[in-house]
């Protein structure tokens, strides 16, 4: 993520921060989910399995049908509260659960489940797989916002989250730059630029609208190229891993070096290649369009150099700040 759009949420949220703080969220954060899918023993999911929810009185059962892929999901649900899943299809023997206790904000994926022909003993499992269950929390992270406004969707608060597929890579990268919030951050700070007279473009509302599509252009494919065609390539992870746990000075290690170590789609730490080039690819792309005496290499290399130094102090804020700002982050591990 580039230190321009970094800096546009930044900058949105403490102008929005005010208003926010008077207004309720729309969605509680610390309401759980369960989910899963109903397979067979021969591996086959079970489409059109009847999956209930019984929660304590006086809350009513919740029904729901497995889809087509036998997947299921439920949500809203109530912390701490014990929950029994009912799943039954026809042909097959029913199972009931033992109790589920969700903690705040938690989402739970009941796994390794195959539901057992009636003749056969009463079992049933809930499996999910890898890219189901990354599914699932991406859409988790898509929800996290500072102040329930600006987006912090890079951001896992889940050390054992499953790695992104290329498709969710590119989801996520484009959730990032279609938002709203990016849009309004990158003209605030292309009326920055246009107060300060950099880049070198015109006056007036023709170089306003020069600095902004500069500003939009420059962070798009830095995200791009450093958050989805890189790390689809490479096998590498693109979001920022919470550490939260450990010393003060490990925290700082770890949000400091960020910007070259990344986790690896097998889970092990390598290079970060991808946040690198990703930069520099984005600071060669805007030799194009930014004006005769901006372009060179030291558009390239500088640019790349504060966009590192951004990183690093937007994870070292990602650390200790943002996710007490952000509500639906709040009760969830570490």
């Amino acid at each position: 993520m580039s230190i321009r759009t970094t800096l546009q949420w930044l900058c949105v949220c403490l102008i929005c921060a005010g208003s926010v703080a008077a207004q309720p969220l729309p969605n509680d954060p610390s309401l759980g989910n369960i989910s899963g899918t109903v397979m067979d023993t021969e591996n086959d999911v079970v489409p059109g399995a009847t999956v209930t929810l019984d929660g304590p009185a006086p809350q009513p059962a919740r029904n729901v049908t497995s889809d087509d892929n036998g997947g299921f999901h439920f949500d809203s649900l109530t912390p701490g509260t014990p929950y029994r899943l009912m799943v039954s299809a026809q042909g097959f023997a029913p199972w009931n659960s033992p109790a589920v206790t969700l903690q705040p904000g938690q989402f739970l994926f009941l796994s390794n489940v195959k539901l057992v022909f009636s003749a056969a003993a009463t079992s049933v499992t809930v499996y999910a797989s890898r890219d189901q269950i990354a599914t699932e929390e991406l859409k988790v992270e898509e929800q996290q916002r500072v102040l329930g406004i600006v987006p912090n969707f890079y951001v896992s608060y889940d050390p054992n989250a499953a790695p992104l597929t290329t498709k969710l890579k590119f989801r996520l990268a484009l959730r990032a730059e279609t938002d709203p919030v990016t849009f309004a951050g990158a003209a605030f700070i292309a009326g920055l630029d246009q107060a300060g007279n950099t880049p070198a473009y015109q006056q007036g509302v023709a170089g306003y609208g020069q600095r902004l599509g500069a500003n939009y252009t420059t962070g798009f494919t830095d995200i791009m190229f450093g958050g989805a065609i890189l790390p689809s390539l490479l096998h590498q992870d693109p979001r920022y891993f919470y550490q939260g746990t450990g010393t003060n000075r490990s925290r700082v290690f770890h949000a400091l070096t960020a910007p070259f170590i990344c986790r690896g789609d097998d889970g092990k730490q390598q290079p970060n290649y991808s946040s690198v080039g990703g930069d520099l690819i984005a600071g060669a792309i805007a030799n194009a369009y930014y004006p005769p005496s901006d372009r060179g290499p030291s558009l390239v290399f500088a640019s790349a150099a504060v966009i590192t130094g951004g990183r690093m102090a937007n994870a070292v804020i990602q650390e200790f700040v943002l996710r007490k700002l952000t509500p639906s982050a709040k009760g969830r591990n570490p």
